[in-house]
C-alpha cells in the first residue's frame, strides 16, 4: 500500500475523495492525535543458521512511484518498470526484453503464453510470450496491482476496486463485480488470490469477497473488520494487501482492524485477532505469519488464532508481507534488506543487503526460493 503525505488526507477530505494515501513507513497522522512515526529499528549483527544466498541478479528499471510485482511461473520470472519495459528471465537468464509504448503500473501476470500489464489510464495490455501485443482492454480506473491469469481468463482489479474478467485469448469482457465502498479508503495496490473456481478479494470497509471465477457472482462476503472511530479516517478498516488461501481456509488482514481467518468453502468465521496490517498474510499448515503496521513480525496458530512468537527488532522498517518458505519465512523492508526468520521461534536466521531501495512488494516462490524487485527496479533471487 502506497500512502502519500498528509496534505493529501486533507484534500481527499474537503473535495469528498475516495481514496486517500500515506508513506508505508509511516503512520497515518490522522488516526490519532498521540501517533508518532515508529523510529526505524537498527539492525544488530546476527548470529546466521541458514546459508541464504544471491543466485542470480539483474535489472528492468524503475517503479517510480509504483509497486512492481514479477509475474511466476515456473522458472520464468516476468518483470515490468514503469518507463514500460518488460522483461522475461528463464533461470535468470534474459530471454526477452521490449517496452510498451505507455508508461505502466503495477506488476505483471503470466501464465505460459501471456503477459499482462496496466496502466494508470486504466489500459489492459496483454502480450504474447514474444512481446508481440494480442490485445487491448479497458477498465473503469487506473491499475494498480498485476493482473491475475485464471484458466482462459485475465483478471484485472482497478483502482476503484471494481473486478473485470476478459477472456485471456480475445480480449472480451466476461464478466464485471463492483461494490459499495466507504467514503474514504486507502489508495492501495491490492489485487486477489485465485484458488480453484474461486477468486478471493479483500474491499474497503474490511470485507472479504470469494467470487465464482464462471460468472463473478459473490459466493460469500466475509467481515475481516468493523470500521471503528468518529472521523472518517479513524474508520478506515480497509483489506489492503491479497488474502492467504491454503486447503479449505482462506485468511485476510485489515489496516487498523484485524487478521481474519474463514471457511474457504461457506465463509464461516473461523476466529479473527485485532492486529492492524496493511501488509497481509501468509500461512502453511501450522502457523498464520503477519507483518503488522509497526513493523513487528508475528506467527498465530492456524487453528485458532493464538499468538505463538513476535520478532519486534524490525519495527519502523515497513516490512513487507511475510513469505511462508520451508522452515523459515522471509520478509524485506524499504532499507532493501531481506530477513530470514525461523518458524519455531522468529529469530534471525539470515539476512541480505540488496541496493538500499525499498521493498514494497512481498517475496515471490520461486523454484525453492524466491525473488524481490526493489523501487529502483533491480531484482534478486535468493535461495536455502
Amino acid at each position: 500500500m502506497k500512502l502519500r503525505i498528509a496534505v493529501v488526507a486533507v484534500a481527499a477530505l474537503l473535495a469528498g475523495c475516495s481514496t486517500v494515501s500515506s508513506t508505508l513507513d509511516k503512520v497515518n497522522p490522522f488516526t490519532s492525535s498521540s501517533a508518532a512515526k515508529p523510529k526505524m529499528a537498527d539492525l544488530t549483527p546476527i548470529q546466521g543458521s541458514a546459508s541464504l544466498h544471491l543466485r542470480w541478479q539483474t535489472g528492468v528499471a524503475s517503479a517510480a512511484e509504483s509497486e512492481f510485482s514479477p509475474g511466476v511461473v515456473g522458472p520464468i520470472v516476468n518483470a515490468a518498470a514503469a518507463d514500460g519495459s518488460i522483461v522475461r528471465l528463464d533461470g535468470g537468464r534474459e530471454v526477452l526484453r521490449f517496452r510498451a509504448d505507455r508508461r505502466l503500473t503495477g506488476g505483471v501476470g503470466a501464465d505460459s503464453q501471456h503477459l499482462a500489464v496496466g496502466t494508470q489510464k486504466g489500459e489492459v495490455l496483454v502480450f504474447d510470450i514474444a512481446g508481440k501485443l494480442l490485445w487491448k482492454g479497458q477498465v473503469s480506473s487506473e491499475i494498480l496491482a498485476a493482473p491475475v491469469f485464471a484458466g482462459n481468463l485475465v483478471i484485472v482489479r482497478s483502482g476503484d476496486n471494481r473486478i473485470n474478467a476478459f477472456d485471456s485469448a480475445s480480449g472480451k469482457r466476461v464478466w464485471t463485480y463492483q461494490r459499495p465502498t466507504p467514503a474514504l479508503s486507502l489508495r492501495s495496490a491490492v489485487g486477489l488470490t485465485v484458488a480453484g473456481n474461486t477468486a478471493y478479494a479483500g474491499f474497503p470497509g474490511g470485507k472479504l469477497v470469494a467470487l465464482s471465477l464462471a460468472n463473478g457472482a459473490p459466493v460469500w462476503e466475509g467481515t475481516v473488520a468493523l470500521p471503528k472511530g468518529t472521523t472518517e479516517l479513524d474508520r478506515i478498516a480497509d483489506v489492503t494487501s491479497e488474502p492467504a488461501v491454503d486447503g479449505r481456509q482462506v485468511c485476510a488482514a485489515a489496516y487498523q482492524g484485524r487478521v481474519a481467518c474463514f471457511d474457504a468453502g461457506s465463509g464461516e468465521l473461523l476466529w479473527a485477532r485485532d492486529i492492524s496490517s496493511s501488509r497481509g498474510v501468509d500461512m502453511d499448515r501450522q502457523r498464520v505469519y503477519v507483518s503488522d503496521d509497526k513493523g513487528a513480525v508475528m506467527a498465530l496458530d492456524r487453528d485458532s488464532g493464538a499468538s505463538l512468537w513476535k520478532q519486534d527488532k524490525l519495527l519502523g522498517r515497513g516490512v513487507s508481507r511475510p513469505l511462508s518458505l520451508g522452515e523459515h519465512v522471509a520478509v524485506a523492508d524499504v532499507q532493501g534488506v531481506v530477513h530470514l526468520l525461523k518458524k519455531d521461534d522468529g529469530s534471525f536466521a539470515a539476512r541480505i543487503v540488496t541496493d538500499g531501495s525499498p521493498v514494497l512488494v512481498a517475496p515471490t516462490h520461486l523454484d525453492g526460493g524466491f525473488v524481490i524487485q526493489t523501487q529502483k527496479g533491480n531484482l534478486y533471487s535468493m535461495g536455502l
